[in-house]
């Protein structure tokens, strides 16, 4: 049976062995999954260990997608772009890289949930891996404008940079000013500990859609904030979780997944 798993720091949280059993079920695939928790700093001793036990590819959660970009010996364009990478498959020696966040995250908002990205204006806030992961397939949607804010400023502009040419640019979270935005994204780490990104109500156009990037926490003080301006379009990140999961099956297993009731079994109602 082949082995698979997700490696993070903490990972006790995570759906994703639940979800890749469903999958698996689904899809009549014979494998496993887990959950590994990785000491900081020793994210490549983990995976050595893993791929000596037999261990045929691994998802990658927070804080290890810079560390797993780091420890490809290949590298997919996606995971290039983004300088981050969400799941590996091992080969011998080859340890290929990919990155399924934003072409998750993108079609669960454009097909899921019915929100085209075409000509909007867009906020991303946070310039993390999740973010890094999700411009270019943002980018390829063809928005009017997409605005990364960090506390860091220099981070973002760090994380932009690659798309000089397009209309993608970087301020701090206090530079935001009186901007509205079509819609915003919380990308930050703000609602894992129920805390609010320092951002006002005043970021959310009218008829905004607010969609919060953590899962499964209900309805966080990113979503509060947005519901308090006004926001009736409100989504987590369940649905970004599970197409960028059938991402990674398809890519192991060479088969898609439905994930409609993985989505449904995992959603937490918004209230």
């Amino acid at each position: 049976m082949d082995r698979y798993a997700v490696v993070g720091n903490p990972i006790a949280q995570s759906k994703s062995p639940l979800i890749h059993s469903a999958f698996a079920e689904a899809t009549s695939q014979s494998l496993s999954y887990e959950r590994i928790e990785s000491p900081l700093g020793q994210f490549a001793a983990t995976v050595d260990a893993f791929r000596r036990a037999g261990g045929s590819g691994i998802n990658v959660t927070a804080p290890f997608k810079l560390d797993a970009f780091a420890y490809a010996t290949e590298r997919s364009e996606r995971a290039r772009e983004a300088g981050a990478v969400n799941a590996m498959k091992f080969d011998g020696d080859r340890i290929i890289a990919e990155n399924f966040d934003g072409v998750g995250l993108v079609r669960d908002v454009v097909v899921n949930l019915n929100c085209s990205l075409k000509g909007k204006r867009i906020l991303m806030l946070g310039a993390g891996g999740a973010t890094r992961g999700a411009l270019a397939p943002i980018v390829a949607e063809r928005p009017a404008v997409i605005v990364v804010a960090n506390r860091t400023v220099q981070t973002a502009r760090d994380v932009v940079a690659p798309y000089a040419a397009t209309r993608v640019v970087a301020c701090g979270l206090d530079e935001l000013g009186a901007e509205q935005f079509d819609v915003v994204f919380n990308a930050t780490s703000a609602s894992l500990t129920a805390q609010l990104p320092a951002v006002s109500e005043r970021v959310f156009a009218a008829n905004a859609f607010a969609y919060e990037l953590a899962y499964g926490k209900g309805l966080t003080p990113f979503l509060q904030l947005a519901q308090r301006a006004g926001v009736t379009r409100l989504a987590d990140g369940v649905g970004m979780l599970a197409e960028q999961a059938a991402e990674a099956f398809l890519w192991w297993r060479g088969v898609r997944p439905n994930t409609a009731a993985v989505i449904e079994r995992l959603t937490v109602p918004l209230m």
